[in-house]
């Protein structure tokens, strides 16, 4: 049965300017994900059945943690003020208001809730639970070759390139808090052309804007397709004129404040929970993962050319109180038929996800800049949820070749 087709709102119009932002490894909100990320990587890597929800802010020379844990006592405050000093030292701070050495660190991680826990902890003839209540959707659509919506994969791949260059001392001049804006044309539904690309850097007080923005013209360039470059008039490059004072020193950063940067980039809807410090059985960070990669296989297997869904939890109870597979007017088999299919082919508890997606694995501070989604797998697991290993299942379900 061919599914009905039916319109989804402004975004189901076939001619519009669409505009995603990505921000860098070093932007003060990131700074803290990436942190919090490498908390819960600490603790997976010594107990694979952790549990960590960690939140950090970052301030002028000051990092401070807090959060529940539950793993081995060997992982004492000191073990995890180097894992924050590496965090900090691997992104490349190393100015006067924000050092990797000289920022005081704080700790302020306790045991989790016992509460909590007997919710979510498998007992008798329960299985464990979902931690908290909560909505999570999923994206695909075919607009970029890794199946991510393009204004948001483009802001990702430009900041990737200029902290490559300041990584490898390519370009000296660059700090490490950015940003990036892309904003592309659609003409029937597909995009074709930028029409304005906004790049703020943090830069060395010696160059000048004109200058910065030459730095940055090739990383832009070079990553959208041919002649999709914006207009002069619209190649904005630190707008403001100067952009030294940066990171954490220029603006508070918190964990979980860049969750559309995260996701879609606003193309698809988003639950509001975010994913950085939280180890895998937090349904807010593992139901994302496992709803992108049902929606990319489905993408992948030529099924729709997007795909969104939502899954809906209860805290302690280990099913999703409601499954909801939408193929926004693009599919080509039957909606209901492929919701029952892709639950048969994927357990959606807790446990079912974490076992089929191989979270339990110290594999999250690399997802903490440049987007959770549109990443090649790793081959430790990093990035598992990225994999397309349903598609012969799906095609051999519906029949297509």
């Amino acid at each position: 049965m061919v599914a009905k087709k039916r319109g989804t709102g402004p975004m189901s119009r076939s001619d519009y300017l669409f505009t995603s932002e990505s921000v860098s490894e070093g932007h003060p909100d990131k700074v803290s994900d990436r942190i919090s990320d490498a908390v819960v990587d600490t603790y997976l890597m010594a107990e694979p059945q952790a549990r960590v929800a960690c939140e950090t802010l970052c301030t002028t020379n000051r990092i401070v943690l807090a959060g529940e844990v539950r793993g081995p006592e060997h992982i004492t405050s000191q073990h995890l003020e180097d894992v924050v000093r590496g965090a900090v030292k691997d992104i490349g701070y190393e100015q006067a208001g924000f050092h990797w050495q000289k920022a005081a660190v704080e700790i302020h991680l306790h045991a989790q809730s016992v509460d909590i826990a007997q919710g979510v902890d498998a007992a008798g003839n329960k299985d464990e639970g979902a931690g908290d209540q909560g909505l999570m959707f999923g994206f695909a659509c075919d607009e970029t070759d890794v199946l991510m919506p393009a204004p948001i994969h483009f802001s990702h791949r430009i900041l990737r390139s200029l902290a490559e260059a300041r990584h490898s001392g390519a370009e000296p001049g660059l700090g490490p808090d950015s940003k990036s804006q892309v904003t592309l044309r659609y003409e029937n539904g597909k995009p074709v052309a930028a029409t304005s690309i906004v790049v703020s850097t943090q830069h060395d007080e010696k160059l000048s804007q004109e200058e910065v923005r030459e730095i940055v013209r090739p990383h832009v360039v070079d990553v959208l397709p041919a002649g999709w470059m914006c207009p002069e008039d619209t190649f904005y490059v630190n707008p403001t004129g100067r952009f030294v004072i940066g990171g954490p020193d220029g603006d508070a950063g918190l964990t979980g404040r860049k969750i559309i940067v995260d996701t879609y980039g606003g193309a698809a809807p988003h639950g509001g929970g975010a994913f950085s410090g939280k180890d895998p059985t937090k349904v807010d960070r593992s139901a994302a993962y496992v709803t992108r990669y049902l929606a990319k296989n489905v993408v992948a297997a030529g099924l729709a050319t997007k795909c969104q869904i939502q899954v809906a939890y209860a805290i302690g109870v280990s099913m999703p109180v409601s499954v909801y597979v939408d193929t926004l007017g693009t599919g080509e088999v039957d909606e209901d038929r492929l919701s029952l299919i892709l639950q048969d082919m994927v357990n959606l508890s807790p446990r079912g996800i974490r076992e089929h997606l191989a979270l339990n694995r110290p594999i999250y501070a690399r997802t903490a800049a440049y987007g959770h989604f549109g990443r090649e797998p790793d081959a430790d697991g990093g990035f598992s949820w990225e994999k397309t290993d349903l598609v012969p299942g799906l095609k051999s379900a519906f029949g297509a070749n």
